[in-house]
């Protein structure tokens, strides 16, 4: 419970964090329009440096800030200009890929009107993305293209029809014979089911690897965490958080609609289940605590697992397959990622070489240059579907 709690406040100081890189040399004068601008939108721009510069009209306005900027400097003051917009450049580079941010307007909370929406912090932020100089493994391309599908499912437990995304390979349609394992990957804190389709291209990475031939098809399932209900400051606080209403949507309810509804291999060699930052903590809390169900446990900037866990966890060594954990390197470069209060040290990079020394397929993966945003946990899915359901 202390691991899913610090995943929690881990998630909350980081979603929408920008690089803690210093200010450079004033800004390239390339701008272009953000790939992810709503149609015909001009701003917000980015530069091939990964500057950012905001233009916004709002001529009666006082005050105008955006969230997104340097780490720790409190974003980008605007300033007015001659026509009554209001314009300002970050600092200086941001890190690479997708960042959620909004508009501070004279004290008020608004989104950006030139940006997309994305749910993320318990509400739709604005989005941009800073162009990647790895891109191309997330980049839509001339390949046989998945499908993602809405589902919706009975929910007994909730009393409730529940939502779930479905990623089904290239071929599944034409394939009827075929059957396909299962990943059950879980978003963040903050987020919901659409996150890793919208801000994650998790279907785009896997149809990559696919055409590539890196990766074995399989299904992925996204589905709603419950996690949102808890929030900071409530009666109760994070502490209230409980696991158990949540695996038993996905246990008892989720997989037996999956299982009777698509075509899926239902072993536990055939499934995981691997998830980002509060995901990650509930694939902890879940996967070791049913082995019959899982053979794969992913943890993405989600914690840790450690030798005294899998002792602790009868049938671990002889039924989990592969644990991969990953973090970005500016996480690691804090004294203390992801772990609760008043926990003894944690070496995750320890933890998983102590893991592969006591014969277990421990794999540990550092995204560099990024912290706890969706570039790490894309690059972390690219590194962790070739690693799934291998004979």
């Amino acid at each position: 419970m202390r691991s899913v709690i610090a995943g929690i406040s881990a998630a909350l100081l980081s979603i929408g964090a920008a690089s803690a890189q210093t200010a450079t040399s004033p800004p390239v004068e390339d701008f272009k329009p953000s790939s992810v601008n709503q149609p015909g939108q001009q701003y917000p721009q980015v530069n091939s440096q990964g500057y950012a510069r905001f233009r916004i009209v709002a001529p009666d306005a006082k005050a105008v800030k955006v969230s997104l900027g340097l780490g720790g400097r409190g974003g980008t003051v605007l300033a007015k200009a001659p026509d009554g917009s209001w314009v300002g450049t970050s600092e200086g580079p941001l890190d690479e890929g997708f960042h959620y941010y909004h508009l501070t307007v004279d004290g008020g909370t608004f989104n950006d009107p030139g940006a997309l929406n994305y749910y993320g912090s318990t509400r739709w932020e604005s989005g941009i993305e800073i162009p990647a100089h790895d891109a191309d493994f997330y980049a839509m391309k001339n390949v046989p293209h998945g499908n993602v599908q809405q589902i919706l499912f009975p929910s007994p437990s909730t009393g409730t029809q529940r939502r779930a995304f479905v990623y089904t390979p290239p071929g599944y349609d034409a394939a009827k014979a075929a059957r396909y394992p299962v990943l059950y990957l879980q978003h963040g804190w903050g987020e919901d089911e659409t996150a890793w389709s919208n801000q994650g291209h998790a279907n785009l990475i896997l149809d990559n690897l696919i055409a590539a031939r890196q990766a074995k098809p399989f299904i992925i399932v996204m589905t709603y965490g419950m996690t949102n209900d808890i929030k900071p400051g409530a009666p109760g606080g994070l502490a209230s958080f409980d696991i158990r209403p949540f695996q038993t949507v996905l246990v008892n309810e989720l997989i037996p609609y999956v299982d009777t509804h698509f075509h899926t291999v239902t072993d536990p060699a055939h499934r995981a289940m691997a998830g980002l930052s509060m995901g990650g903590f509930e694939t902890k809390l879940i996967a070791p605590k049913n082995l019959d169900t899982f053979g794969y446990i992913g943890l993405l900037s989600g914690g840790t697992i450690s030798l005294e866990d899998v002792t602790g966890t009868p049938g671990f060594k002889d039924k989990v397959k592969l644990v991969f954990v990953s973090f970005g390197s500016r996480e690691l470069d804090r004294a203390r990622p992801n772990l609760p209060p008043g926990a003894p040290p944690s070496d995750p990079r320890a933890n998983a070489a102590a893991l592969k020394a006591a014969g277990i397929n421990s794999v540990f993966y550092v995204s560099q240059n990024t912290a706890h945003e969706f570039l790490t946990w894309r690059r972390s899915l690219r590194e962790m579907a070739p690693l799934l359901f291998r004979d």
